[in-house]
């Protein structure tokens, strides 16, 4: 599990093919941190732009990771390209506050940002994007969301459109001031929206609504 507070950004410095023994080569990417990699060990979980990866070939200042094929059409990863910027986050300790909200590392969907743009004389930014429809429907304008693995606040939204306010230092210490529009971004929604909802469905069940008993004839 993770917060959605980045820990430091990344910077992708190779991708490769890696044969596979009986079956198609792997992506493998590997990502520079000044922090991350020596807080790692081998098989640890890491979040990159809100991905849940598995660590490997750890070395001073730098980590690889296996991304499968379902990763790279799901995600924003398949944009990576070397020098790339990623956000990074480890996995949240049990003792440790949470500052942000509960992520999980699943992506639920890929947006793809309309604008990011500066609020007039201010110093806030504002971020636009656009997402899909399956995924609008967990979004309520002050609840949280997952955008590139940071946990954001949503300003508001018109059916698959949303709005968020970006302070200065989430803009600086994050991948978003490197993005530009059309570039796609990873969204995962409040995992407690998907069970509210279930819920809701599940309290549902067996009952009957007025159309019903008129349709039965009562």
């Amino acid at each position: 599990m993770f917060t959605g507070l980045i820990q430091e950004t990344g910077q992708i410095a190779g991708i490769e093919q890696v044969p596979v023994t009986g079956g198609a080569a792997r992506t493998r990417i590997t990502v520079t941190a000044q922090n991350i990699p020596g807080k790692l060990n081998t098989g640890d979980s890491v979040a990159v732009s809100g991905v849940c990866l598995t660590a490997l070939e750890i070395t001073s200042g730098r980590f690889s990771a296996d991304l499968a094929q379902e990763t790279l059409e799901r995600t924003s990863l398949s944009r990576l390209r070397q020098g790339s910027l990623v956000n990074l986050e480890l996995p949240a300790r049990a003792q440790d506050p949470l500052g942000g909200h509960i992520v999980q590392g699943h992506v639920d969907g890929v947006g793809s940002l309309v604008s990011l743009e500066k609020l007039g004389d201010r110093e806030d930014w504002r971020l636009v994007l656009e997402i899909p429809p399956d995924v609008a429907r967990y979004v309520v304008p002050q609840g949280s969301i997952t955008i590139e693995g940071i946990s954001l606040t949503v300003a508001a939204i018109a059916r698959t459109q949303v709005e968020i306010a970006i302070i200065p230092h989430t803009y600086e210490v994050t991948n978003l001031h490197a993005l530009r529009a059309g570039d796609p971004l990873n969204v995962e929604v409040d995992v407690l929206a998907k069970y509210a909802e279930k819920m809701a469905h599940k309290g549902a069940a067996g009952k009957l609504s007025v159309e019903e008993l008129v349709r039965r004839g009562f």
